[in-house]
Protein backbone atom coordinates (compact mmCIF):
# COMPACT_ATOMS: atom_id res chain seq x y z
CA UNK A 1 0.00 0.00 0.00
CA UNK A 2 1.25 3.67 -0.25
CA UNK A 3 1.98 4.92 2.88
CA UNK A 4 -0.78 7.06 4.59
CA UNK A 5 1.98 8.64 6.08
CA UNK A 6 3.36 9.80 2.57
CA UNK A 7 -0.37 10.84 2.36
CA UNK A 8 -0.54 12.42 5.08
CA UNK A 9 3.00 14.35 4.33
CA UNK A 10 1.64 14.98 0.83
CA UNK A 11 -1.49 16.99 1.49
CA UNK A 12 -0.82 20.52 -0.05
CA UNK A 13 -1.49 23.65 1.95
CA UNK A 14 -4.82 24.36 0.03
CA UNK A 15 -6.08 21.37 0.89
CA UNK A 16 -10.47 20.83 1.36
CA UNK A 17 -12.70 18.12 1.10
CA UNK A 18 -12.06 17.09 -2.42
CA UNK A 19 -8.41 17.26 -2.22
CA UNK A 20 -8.82 15.11 0.70
CA UNK A 21 -10.62 12.73 -0.74
CA UNK A 22 -8.88 12.37 -3.63
CA UNK A 23 -5.76 11.98 -1.04
CA UNK A 24 -7.63 9.14 1.06
CA UNK A 25 -8.35 6.98 -2.45
CA UNK A 26 -5.09 7.54 -3.79
CA UNK A 27 -3.36 6.45 -0.13
CA UNK A 28 -5.50 3.24 -0.80
CA UNK A 29 -4.22 2.38 -4.00
CA UNK A 30 -1.05 0.01 -4.38
CA UNK A 31 1.87 0.26 -6.20
CA UNK A 32 1.19 -2.38 -8.71
CA UNK A 33 -1.49 0.14 -10.34
CA UNK A 34 0.60 2.61 -10.18
CA UNK A 35 3.08 1.22 -12.39
CA UNK A 36 0.43 -0.24 -14.58
CA UNK A 37 -0.85 3.20 -15.34
CA UNK A 38 3.01 4.18 -16.52
CA UNK A 39 3.39 1.17 -18.32
CA UNK A 40 0.35 1.86 -20.59
CA UNK A 41 2.07 5.73 -20.83
CA UNK A 42 5.38 4.39 -21.67
CA UNK A 43 3.54 2.02 -24.42
CA UNK A 44 1.41 4.55 -25.71
CA UNK A 45 3.83 7.49 -25.52
CA UNK A 46 2.61 11.33 -25.66
CA UNK A 47 5.43 13.12 -28.18
CA UNK A 48 6.80 16.10 -28.05
CA UNK A 49 9.28 16.12 -29.95
CA UNK A 50 12.75 18.54 -29.07
CA UNK A 51 15.63 20.58 -31.16
CA UNK A 52 18.45 20.87 -29.05
CA UNK A 53 22.31 21.31 -29.87
CA UNK A 54 20.63 21.08 -33.71
CA UNK A 55 19.88 17.52 -33.02
CA UNK A 56 16.13 16.49 -33.61
CA UNK A 57 15.38 14.32 -30.44
CA UNK A 58 12.32 12.44 -30.42
CA UNK A 59 10.56 11.55 -26.65
CA UNK A 60 7.86 10.70 -24.76
CA UNK A 61 6.40 13.69 -22.59
CA UNK A 62 6.85 13.08 -18.89
CA UNK A 63 3.35 12.21 -17.06
CA UNK A 64 2.71 12.51 -13.92
CA UNK A 65 -0.33 10.43 -12.01
CA UNK A 66 -1.36 12.55 -9.24
CA UNK A 67 -3.81 15.07 -11.14
CA UNK A 68 -4.13 19.11 -10.44
CA UNK A 69 -7.54 19.25 -8.12
CA UNK A 70 -9.53 22.19 -8.67
CA UNK A 71 -12.70 23.20 -7.13
CA UNK A 72 -15.74 24.38 -9.63
CA UNK A 73 -16.25 27.60 -7.70
CA UNK A 74 -12.65 28.24 -8.31
CA UNK A 75 -12.23 27.46 -11.61
CA UNK A 76 -15.70 29.62 -12.60
CA UNK A 77 -13.61 32.44 -11.61
CA UNK A 78 -10.97 31.91 -13.76
CA UNK A 79 -13.58 31.32 -16.89
CA UNK A 80 -14.80 34.60 -16.18
CA UNK A 81 -11.54 36.53 -16.16
CA UNK A 82 -10.52 34.67 -18.96
CA UNK A 83 -13.56 35.01 -20.87
CA UNK A 84 -13.19 38.83 -20.21
CA UNK A 85 -9.83 39.12 -21.18
CA UNK A 86 -9.93 36.96 -24.49
CA UNK A 87 -12.72 39.51 -25.35
CA UNK A 88 -10.81 42.54 -24.72
CA UNK A 89 -7.58 40.73 -26.91
CA UNK A 90 -10.01 39.89 -29.94
CA UNK A 91 -11.32 43.85 -29.78
CA UNK A 92 -7.68 44.75 -29.56
CA UNK A 93 -6.30 42.83 -32.48
CA UNK A 94 -9.18 44.04 -35.05
CA UNK A 95 -9.14 47.68 -33.52
CA UNK A 96 -5.07 47.14 -34.19
CA UNK A 97 -5.52 45.85 -38.03
CA UNK A 98 -8.53 48.57 -38.94
CA UNK A 99 -9.45 52.02 -37.17
CA UNK A 100 -6.73 52.02 -34.36
CA UNK A 101 -8.70 54.12 -32.10
CA UNK A 102 -6.17 52.58 -29.27
CA UNK A 103 -3.28 54.05 -31.11
CA UNK A 104 -5.17 57.42 -31.63
CA UNK A 105 -6.28 57.63 -28.02
CA UNK A 106 -3.08 57.03 -26.69
CA UNK A 107 -3.68 53.67 -24.59
CA UNK A 108 -0.14 52.17 -25.94
CA UNK A 109 2.45 54.06 -28.00
CA UNK A 110 2.54 54.06 -31.27
CA UNK A 111 5.97 53.40 -31.85
CA UNK A 112 5.74 50.16 -29.44
CA UNK A 113 3.23 48.87 -31.80
CA UNK A 114 5.29 49.49 -34.78
CA UNK A 115 8.80 47.97 -33.64
CA UNK A 116 6.80 44.76 -32.54
CA UNK A 117 7.81 41.47 -34.42
CA UNK A 118 4.59 40.33 -34.47
CA UNK A 119 2.88 43.12 -36.19
CA UNK A 120 1.70 42.37 -39.61
CA UNK A 121 1.74 45.42 -41.47
CA UNK A 122 1.05 44.13 -44.60
CA UNK A 123 -2.46 42.88 -43.08
CA UNK A 124 -3.85 46.44 -42.00
CA UNK A 125 -7.28 47.30 -43.59
CA UNK A 126 -8.15 43.48 -43.54
CA UNK A 127 -11.35 41.91 -41.05
CA UNK A 128 -11.34 37.76 -40.63
CA UNK A 129 -14.28 36.30 -41.06
CA UNK A 130 -16.94 37.40 -38.75
CA UNK A 131 -13.98 39.49 -37.27
CA UNK A 132 -12.95 36.88 -35.21
CA UNK A 133 -9.33 36.51 -35.06
CA UNK A 134 -9.09 34.75 -31.56
CA UNK A 135 -10.46 31.19 -32.13
CA UNK A 136 -7.99 29.00 -30.11
CA UNK A 137 -6.10 30.40 -27.05
CA UNK A 138 -3.78 29.17 -24.24
CA UNK A 139 -3.60 31.52 -21.49
CA UNK A 140 -0.68 30.60 -18.56
CA UNK A 141 -1.41 31.49 -15.02
CA UNK A 142 0.15 30.51 -11.81
CA UNK A 143 -1.45 30.55 -8.11
CA UNK A 144 0.54 33.28 -6.33
CA UNK A 145 1.28 31.59 -2.75
CA UNK A 146 1.37 34.46 -0.81
CA UNK A 147 -1.57 36.44 -1.91
CA UNK A 148 -3.50 32.63 -2.99
CA UNK A 149 -4.59 34.59 -6.09
CA UNK A 150 -4.13 33.37 -10.04
CA UNK A 151 -1.94 35.13 -11.94
CA UNK A 152 -1.88 35.50 -15.76
CA UNK A 153 1.85 35.02 -16.98
CA UNK A 154 1.21 35.34 -20.36
CA UNK A 155 -1.11 34.98 -23.49
CA UNK A 156 -0.57 32.56 -26.14
CA UNK A 157 -3.10 33.56 -29.76
CA UNK A 158 -0.97 32.27 -32.63
CA UNK A 159 -0.34 28.42 -31.87
CA UNK A 160 -0.94 27.31 -28.19
CA UNK A 161 -0.34 23.56 -28.04
CA UNK A 162 -1.38 21.61 -24.96
CA UNK A 163 -4.98 20.73 -25.16
CA UNK A 164 -4.30 17.05 -26.32
CA UNK A 165 -2.26 15.83 -23.77
CA UNK A 166 -5.63 16.12 -20.73
CA UNK A 167 -8.43 14.60 -23.23
CA UNK A 168 -5.49 11.55 -24.52
CA UNK A 169 -5.14 10.45 -20.76
CA UNK A 170 -8.41 10.99 -19.45
CA UNK A 171 -10.03 8.06 -20.61
CA UNK A 172 -6.85 5.85 -19.31
CA UNK A 173 -7.45 7.80 -15.86
CA UNK A 174 -11.06 6.37 -15.75
CA UNK A 175 -10.10 2.68 -17.12
CA UNK A 176 -7.49 2.32 -14.30
CA UNK A 177 -8.59 4.39 -11.39
CA UNK A 178 -12.71 3.76 -11.49
CA UNK A 179 -13.32 4.79 -7.95
CA UNK A 180 -11.77 8.41 -8.37
CA UNK A 181 -14.77 9.03 -10.82
CA UNK A 182 -17.43 6.73 -8.89
CA UNK A 183 -16.65 9.16 -5.95
CA UNK A 184 -15.88 12.13 -7.45
CA UNK A 185 -17.76 14.99 -9.17
CA UNK A 186 -15.44 15.40 -11.74
CA UNK A 187 -16.42 17.83 -14.84
CA UNK A 188 -16.01 15.54 -18.47
CA UNK A 189 -13.40 17.14 -20.82
CA UNK A 190 -14.78 14.96 -24.21
CA UNK A 191 -16.49 18.72 -25.22
CA UNK A 192 -13.45 20.37 -26.08
CA UNK A 193 -13.75 19.19 -29.83
CA UNK A 194 -17.29 20.55 -29.97
CA UNK A 195 -15.95 23.57 -29.11
CA UNK A 196 -13.09 23.36 -31.85
CA UNK A 197 -15.86 22.33 -34.48
CA UNK A 198 -18.15 25.04 -33.53
CA UNK A 199 -15.76 28.07 -34.17
CA UNK A 200 -14.03 26.24 -36.87
CA UNK A 201 -17.62 26.53 -38.47
CA UNK A 202 -18.27 30.12 -37.13
CA UNK A 203 -15.44 31.23 -39.36
CA UNK A 204 -16.38 28.50 -42.30
CA UNK A 205 -15.96 30.15 -45.59
CA UNK A 206 -17.54 27.06 -47.18
CA UNK A 207 -16.31 23.73 -47.69
CA UNK A 208 -14.04 21.25 -45.55
CA UNK A 209 -12.21 22.12 -42.12
CA UNK A 210 -8.38 20.71 -42.47
CA UNK A 211 -5.95 20.66 -39.90
CA UNK A 212 -2.94 22.35 -41.39
CA UNK A 213 0.28 20.61 -39.85
CA UNK A 214 4.57 21.01 -40.47
CA UNK A 215 4.56 17.32 -40.21
CA UNK A 216 5.80 14.29 -37.79
CA UNK A 217 9.48 16.35 -37.36
CA UNK A 218 6.91 19.11 -35.39
CA UNK A 219 7.42 18.72 -31.83
CA UNK A 220 3.56 18.79 -31.52
CA UNK A 221 2.89 16.36 -34.47
CA UNK A 222 0.95 14.00 -31.82
CA UNK A 223 -1.55 16.68 -31.51
CA UNK A 224 -1.91 17.91 -34.60
CA UNK A 225 -2.95 14.24 -35.82
CA UNK A 226 -5.24 13.78 -32.27
CA UNK A 227 -7.43 17.16 -32.98
CA UNK A 228 -8.20 16.62 -36.58
CA UNK A 229 -9.05 13.29 -35.49
CA UNK A 230 -11.58 14.03 -32.67
CA UNK A 231 -13.22 17.29 -34.91
CA UNK A 232 -13.48 15.24 -38.15
CA UNK A 233 -11.33 17.79 -40.15
CA UNK A 234 -8.87 16.61 -42.70
CA UNK A 235 -4.99 16.41 -41.18
CA UNK A 236 -2.97 18.03 -44.24
CA UNK A 237 0.88 19.26 -45.13
CA UNK A 238 1.33 21.85 -47.39
CA UNK A 239 1.32 19.58 -50.47
CA UNK A 240 -1.72 18.44 -50.15
CA UNK A 241 -3.28 22.09 -50.39
CA UNK A 242 -3.25 24.18 -53.72
CA UNK A 243 -4.41 27.54 -54.48
CA UNK A 244 -6.53 28.34 -57.24
CA UNK A 245 -8.38 31.77 -58.29
CA UNK A 246 -7.98 32.69 -54.99
CA UNK A 247 -9.51 29.59 -53.85
CA UNK A 248 -7.73 27.17 -51.30
CA UNK A 249 -8.44 23.61 -52.48
CA UNK A 250 -8.14 20.02 -50.71
CA UNK A 251 -5.98 17.63 -53.01
CA UNK A 252 -7.13 13.83 -51.99
CA UNK A 253 -4.95 10.73 -53.32
CA UNK A 254 -7.70 9.94 -56.32
CA UNK A 255 -6.61 13.62 -57.39
CA UNK A 256 -10.04 14.98 -56.18
CA UNK A 257 -10.30 18.60 -55.33
CA UNK A 258 -12.55 19.35 -52.69
CA UNK A 259 -12.62 23.37 -51.62
CA UNK A 260 -11.44 24.49 -47.95
CA UNK A 261 -13.51 26.43 -46.10
CA UNK A 262 -11.72 26.79 -42.80
CA UNK A 263 -7.86 26.06 -41.94
CA UNK A 264 -6.92 25.52 -38.02
CA UNK A 265 -2.85 26.13 -38.65
CA UNK A 266 -0.04 24.75 -36.73
CA UNK A 267 2.78 26.59 -37.92
CA UNK A 268 3.93 30.45 -37.56
CA UNK A 269 3.06 33.13 -39.43
CA UNK A 270 6.49 33.62 -41.72
CA UNK A 271 5.96 29.61 -43.00
CA UNK A 272 2.13 29.82 -44.13
CA UNK A 273 3.00 31.00 -47.43
CA UNK A 274 6.26 31.47 -49.25
CA UNK A 275 4.86 34.27 -51.72
CA UNK A 276 3.95 36.40 -48.99
CA UNK A 277 6.29 35.71 -45.92
CA UNK A 278 9.19 33.89 -46.27
CA UNK A 279 9.92 32.72 -49.32
CA UNK A 280 12.25 30.49 -47.94
CA UNK A 281 9.70 28.28 -45.97
CA UNK A 282 9.23 24.62 -47.34
CA UNK A 283 6.37 24.25 -45.16
CA UNK A 284 3.91 26.70 -46.40
CA UNK A 285 1.22 27.18 -49.28
CA UNK A 286 1.62 29.55 -51.97
CA UNK A 287 -1.35 31.59 -52.50
CA UNK A 288 -2.98 30.47 -48.93
CA UNK A 289 -2.65 34.87 -47.66
CA UNK A 290 -4.36 35.62 -51.35
CA UNK A 291 -7.45 33.47 -50.45
CA UNK A 292 -7.74 34.54 -46.96
CA UNK A 293 -7.70 38.65 -48.16
CA UNK A 294 -10.10 37.69 -50.61
CA UNK A 295 -12.22 36.39 -48.01
CA UNK A 296 -12.46 32.39 -49.72
CA UNK A 297 -10.94 31.17 -46.33
CA UNK A 298 -10.62 31.18 -43.04
CA UNK A 299 -7.57 31.07 -41.32
CA UNK A 300 -7.54 29.90 -37.15
CA UNK A 301 -6.27 31.67 -35.35
CA UNK A 302 -5.81 35.11 -37.62
CA UNK A 303 -2.49 35.75 -39.06
CA UNK A 304 -1.13 38.78 -37.41
CA UNK A 305 -1.70 37.42 -34.17
CA UNK A 306 1.77 37.45 -32.90
CA UNK A 307 1.10 40.99 -31.69
CA UNK A 308 -0.62 39.88 -29.00
CA UNK A 309 1.65 37.25 -28.01
CA UNK A 310 4.06 39.80 -27.35
CA UNK A 311 5.12 39.92 -23.74
CA UNK A 312 5.60 43.79 -23.92
CA UNK A 313 1.58 43.99 -25.08
CA UNK A 314 0.77 41.83 -22.58
CA UNK A 315 1.71 44.90 -19.74
CA UNK A 316 -1.33 46.59 -21.72
CA UNK A 317 -4.32 44.10 -21.65
CA UNK A 318 -5.45 45.60 -18.33
CA UNK A 319 -5.69 48.62 -19.85
CA UNK A 320 -7.75 47.25 -23.22
CA UNK A 321 -9.91 45.41 -20.82
CA UNK A 322 -11.07 48.80 -19.01
CA UNK A 323 -10.66 50.49 -22.73
CA UNK A 324 -13.16 48.09 -24.46
CA UNK A 325 -15.20 46.77 -22.12
CA UNK A 326 -15.29 49.33 -19.63
CA UNK A 327 -14.54 46.54 -17.05
CA UNK A 328 -11.95 46.19 -13.82
CA UNK A 329 -9.91 43.17 -14.98
CA UNK A 330 -10.96 40.00 -12.91
CA UNK A 331 -7.61 38.28 -13.29
CA UNK A 332 -4.22 40.06 -12.87
CA UNK A 333 -1.50 40.21 -14.67
CA UNK A 334 2.02 39.64 -12.75
CA UNK A 335 3.82 42.95 -11.53
CA UNK A 336 5.61 43.79 -15.44
CA UNK A 337 7.47 46.64 -15.97
CA UNK A 338 8.58 48.27 -19.57
CA UNK A 339 12.67 49.06 -19.48
CA UNK A 340 10.94 51.37 -22.51
CA UNK A 341 9.56 53.85 -19.84
CA UNK A 342 12.65 55.48 -18.18
CA UNK A 343 10.49 55.08 -14.82
CA UNK A 344 10.74 51.72 -15.34
CA UNK A 345 14.18 50.97 -16.46
CA UNK A 346 15.41 52.75 -13.13
CA UNK A 347 13.43 50.33 -10.95
CA UNK A 348 14.77 47.25 -13.37
CA UNK A 349 18.14 48.43 -13.13
CA UNK A 350 18.29 48.71 -9.50
CA UNK A 351 16.31 45.56 -8.87
CA UNK A 352 17.56 43.32 -10.89
CA UNK A 353 18.36 40.40 -9.04
CA UNK A 354 15.55 39.98 -7.99
CA UNK A 355 13.46 40.48 -11.01
CA UNK A 356 12.89 37.81 -13.70
CA UNK A 357 14.09 39.64 -16.92
CA UNK A 358 11.90 38.24 -20.61
CA UNK A 359 12.55 38.57 -24.58
CA UNK A 360 9.52 39.81 -25.46
CA UNK A 361 9.66 38.15 -28.53
CA UNK A 362 10.85 34.72 -27.30
CA UNK A 363 8.05 31.29 -26.10
CA UNK A 364 8.82 28.20 -24.88
CA UNK A 365 10.76 29.39 -21.63
CA UNK A 366 13.12 30.81 -24.18
CA UNK A 367 14.54 34.29 -23.12
CA UNK A 368 13.58 33.84 -19.65
CA UNK A 369 16.38 34.97 -17.25
CA UNK A 370 16.26 34.87 -13.43
CA UNK A 371 18.04 37.55 -11.83
CA UNK A 372 19.09 35.65 -9.00
CA UNK A 373 20.75 33.46 -10.80
CA UNK A 374 23.11 35.74 -12.92
CA UNK A 375 26.92 36.61 -11.89
CA UNK A 376 27.10 40.58 -11.65
CA UNK A 377 29.34 40.23 -14.90
CA UNK A 378 26.24 38.83 -16.23
CA UNK A 379 23.97 41.22 -14.76
CA UNK A 380 25.75 44.50 -16.32
CA UNK A 381 26.25 43.00 -19.39
CA UNK A 382 22.14 42.06 -19.37
CA UNK A 383 21.99 45.84 -18.75
CA UNK A 384 23.77 47.07 -21.48
CA UNK A 385 21.82 44.97 -24.11
CA UNK A 386 18.77 46.33 -22.39
CA UNK A 387 19.74 49.95 -22.56
CA UNK A 388 20.79 49.13 -26.26
CA UNK A 389 17.10 48.02 -27.10
CA UNK A 390 14.75 48.47 -24.19
CA UNK A 391 11.87 47.38 -26.41
CA UNK A 392 12.93 43.92 -26.58
CA UNK A 393 12.55 43.25 -22.62
CA UNK A 394 10.40 43.45 -19.86
CA UNK A 395 10.56 42.43 -16.40
CA UNK A 396 8.39 40.28 -13.72
CA UNK A 397 8.80 40.36 -9.91
CA UNK A 398 9.42 36.79 -9.23
CA UNK A 399 5.94 35.04 -7.95
CA UNK A 400 6.57 32.30 -5.50
CA UNK A 401 3.70 30.29 -7.21
CA UNK A 402 2.36 26.96 -5.62
CA UNK A 403 3.92 23.81 -6.00
CA UNK A 404 2.05 20.47 -6.99
CA UNK A 405 2.41 16.99 -5.49
CA UNK A 406 3.96 14.65 -7.95
CA UNK A 407 4.68 11.31 -8.30
CA UNK A 408 8.43 10.63 -9.46
CA UNK A 409 10.77 7.18 -8.34
CA UNK A 410 7.78 6.36 -5.83
CA UNK A 411 7.99 9.54 -4.27
CA UNK A 412 5.30 11.91 -3.51
CA UNK A 413 7.80 15.33 -4.33
CA UNK A 414 6.76 18.69 -4.91
CA UNK A 415 7.71 20.65 -8.09
CA UNK A 416 6.69 23.31 -9.30
CA UNK A 417 3.76 23.94 -11.96
CA UNK A 418 1.17 26.49 -13.80
CA UNK A 419 -1.61 25.73 -15.53
CA UNK A 420 -2.89 26.77 -19.39
CA UNK A 421 -6.17 27.14 -19.32
CA UNK A 422 -7.55 27.43 -23.03
CA UNK A 423 -10.54 29.31 -24.35
CA UNK A 424 -12.42 28.87 -27.67
CA UNK A 425 -14.27 31.67 -29.42
CA UNK A 426 -16.56 31.49 -31.67
CA UNK A 427 -19.83 33.76 -31.33
CA UNK A 428 -18.38 33.91 -27.47
CA UNK A 429 -15.76 33.05 -25.67
CA UNK A 430 -15.79 29.51 -24.12
CA UNK A 431 -13.35 28.25 -21.73
CA UNK A 432 -12.55 24.52 -21.54
CA UNK A 433 -13.42 22.97 -17.85
CA UNK A 434 -10.09 21.46 -17.99
CA UNK A 435 -6.54 22.88 -19.30
CA UNK A 436 -2.68 21.30 -19.58
CA UNK A 437 -0.77 21.75 -15.88
CA UNK A 438 2.97 21.64 -16.46
CA UNK A 439 5.29 20.92 -13.98
CA UNK A 440 9.37 21.00 -13.66
CA UNK A 441 10.84 17.69 -13.50
CA UNK A 442 13.77 19.39 -11.09
CA UNK A 443 13.13 20.80 -7.97
CA UNK A 444 13.48 24.39 -7.26
CA UNK A 445 13.31 24.70 -11.11
CA UNK A 446 10.88 27.32 -12.23
CA UNK A 447 10.43 26.58 -16.44
CA UNK A 448 7.56 24.16 -16.76
CA UNK A 449 7.53 24.60 -20.49
CA UNK A 450 7.45 21.21 -22.50
CA UNK A 451 10.22 22.73 -24.44
CA UNK A 452 12.48 22.88 -21.54
CA UNK A 453 11.59 19.25 -20.47
CA UNK A 454 9.02 19.46 -18.07
CA UNK A 455 6.24 17.18 -17.46
CA UNK A 456 2.39 17.51 -17.42
CA UNK A 457 -0.47 15.92 -15.68
CA UNK A 458 -4.81 15.93 -16.19
CA UNK A 459 -6.59 18.75 -14.29
CA UNK A 460 -9.80 18.14 -12.63
CA UNK A 461 -12.73 20.05 -11.65
CA UNK A 462 -14.43 18.82 -9.28
CA UNK A 463 -17.90 19.90 -7.96
CA UNK A 464 -18.20 20.35 -3.58
CA UNK A 465 -20.83 17.64 -2.20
Amino acid sequence: MISRIIWRCALPDTRNSITEMFWKIFANQNRKKVQEFKKYMDKFAISFNLYKDGNFIERSLPFDVIPRIMTAKEFHTLEKGLSQRIKALNLFLEDLYTTKNIIKDKIIPETFIYEAKGYLKELEGFSPPQKLRTHINGIDLVKDSVSNEWIILEDNLRVPSGASYPLSIRNTFRKIYPDFFEKMSIKPIKGYADLLIESMQYVNCGGINVVLTPGRYNSAYYEHAYLAEITGAQLVRNNELIVENKVVYFKNYNGEKIKVGAIYRRLDDEFLDPTFFNEESLIGVSGIMEAYLAGNVAIMNAPGNGIADDKGIYYFVPDMIEYYLKEEPILKNAPTYLPYFEKDKKYIFENMKKLVIKDVAEAGGYGVMFGHTMSEIQLQDLKTIIEANPRRFIAQELIEFYDEECYINDEIVPRKADFRAYVVMSKEPKVWSCGLTRYAVDAGNYLVNSSQGGGFKDTWVVEEA
